[in-house]
């Protein structure tokens, strides 16, 4: 197939921005410290649906718009970092709370499996920095004469692969040794991670196109 190269070179550009840190992998550590296996599992599988709403607008040449409008870049990435900010505030409020001596978490405060979802989603979504990376990523590596089934296939392994990385990293990062560790910290890990989050949204605030 002529499309082995292009597609192998989105596998490696794609391994590379999904495991280098950003709001996605904040997120996910934040939720596999806080809430537990189940929620980062969904929180994954909701950041790898947002990379299909990314790569559906670059297809439909949606991406090319809000990257030259100036208006529009800026207010997803102000709507991106108020979210981010939002959640961070939040963390950063955290009070002590008694675990269970087995390390298991209330379901009290476990959000459900659609609250999870949403805050992958949103996560993904909302990151203007995703959207500059698809948008160069459809224009200088995906040729224009690569078929739409097959630019749409690329979209849906990366969307996989996204959510793939993020659950392995939710199952590391919820082992008993690792969530044991984090578990002497107690509620300031989450401090740390609302702070970090904060942060992250700040930064994204001022990114330029």
């Amino acid at each position: 197939m002529t499309w082995w190269p292009e597609f192998l070179t989105i596998v490696l550009v794609h391994l590379l921005a999904v495991a280098s840190p950003g709001p996605d992998f904040a997120m996910i550590l934040r939720q596999s410290i806080v809430s537990g296996r189940r929620t980062a599992i969904f929180t994954s599988i909701g950041i790898g649906s947002g990379i299909l709403v990314h790569v559906s607008y670059c297809l439909l040449g949606l991406g090319l718009v809000i990257s030259r409008s100036l208006f529009l870049f800026n207010l997803a990435k102000l709507v991106g970092a108020v979210y981010l900010i939002y959640i961070g505030w939040h963390s950063l409020r955290a009070q002590p709370v008694d675990s269970p001596v087995d390390g298991t978490i209330s379901a009290k405060h476990t959000p459900s499996a659609g609250q999870a979802l949403r805050i992958g989603f949103l996560t993904n979504l909302l990151n203007p920095k995703v959207t500059l990376f698809f948008l160069s990523l459809f224009s200088l590596v995906i040729k224009p004469q690569t078929p739409l089934w097959v630019q749409l296939g690329y979209g849906v392994y990366m969307a996989l692969a996204t959510a793939l990385w993020f659950s392995v990293l939710s199952l590391f990062l919820t082992r008993p040794g690792v969530r044991s560790f984090f578990r002497r910290f107690g509620h300031w890990a989450e401090r740390v991670m609302g702070a970090v989050l904060i942060a992250l949204g700040i930064r994204l605030a001022f990114i330029s196109r």
